[in-house]
């Protein structure tokens, strides 16, 4: 079976990149890392690809990203980009260049706490519960079509507890939207998504593993 092409994209610890190489390396995701790409030389994220003998690239000049990453792409003809823990907003030419080809995971239960400082948030609001998102990227921060959220009854404050915890259901669920999205059970559809070939209206919810 033909594996999907994928490059990830990360500005940190990578984190969810080793979770990501995991689950391909177990035969969980059929596909293959072609690249991991970085916007920060620093990046910890470069030093796991390098140890698993996947190619790096750092573009930190904001006038060569666009070129750069969509000479990547093509050149490679890559099925899927995957953001995982990448802190730089793409370009609009980009989102709308590959719509329908890009995942991204985020700390909150979308469409609340878009941006940054999610956990801040969650905590300066108390709010009930707290979580993550896989979505599709376009060309509005945090906005596309949510595909699979978990969440859980925040009941400690502590921004380090609530740190770990999110990691904990990012990797869970972020292998999960790979899955399918390798496997062709999931499309982009216009602003909302299909899953075996439904239009779905809400994202999917994934029950926790504790």
């Amino acid at each position: 079976m033909k594996k999907t092409k994928t490059i990830v994209l990360i500005s940190g610890k990578g984190s969810n990149l080793l979770n990501i190489i995991n689950n391909v390396n177990s035969g969980f995701i059929n596909m293959e890392i072609l690249m991991v790409i970085s916007n920060n030389f620093k990046a910890n994220g470069l030093d796991i690809a390098k140890n698993h003998d996947i190619p790096t690239l750092t573009i930190e000049n904001n006038d060569e990203f666009e070129k750069k990453l969509s000479g990547v792409i093509d050149d490679n003809a890559i099925d899927l980009v995957v953001l995982a823990g990448f802190m730089k907003i793409l370009p609009e030419n980009i989102t709308k260049k590959y719509d329908g080809m890009i995942l991204n995971i985020h700390p909150s239960l979308l469409p609340k706490h878009k941006g940054l400082n999610t956990h801040r948030k969650v905590i300066e609001g108390r709010d009930k519960f707290h979580g993550a998102s896989v979505h599709y990227v376009t060309s509005k921060l945090d906005d596309g079509p949510v595909i699979i959220q978990a969440r859980y009854e925040v009941d400690n404050y502590d921004e380090d507890l609530i740190k770990k915890k999110i990691h904990d259901i990012e990797h869970q669920i972020f292998p999960i939207a790979i899955k399918w999205f390798v496997d062709g059970n999931i499309y982009k559809y216009k602003n909302k998504f299909t899953f075996n070939n439904e239009v779905l209206e809400c994202p999917i919810e994934h029950i926790l593993n504790h």
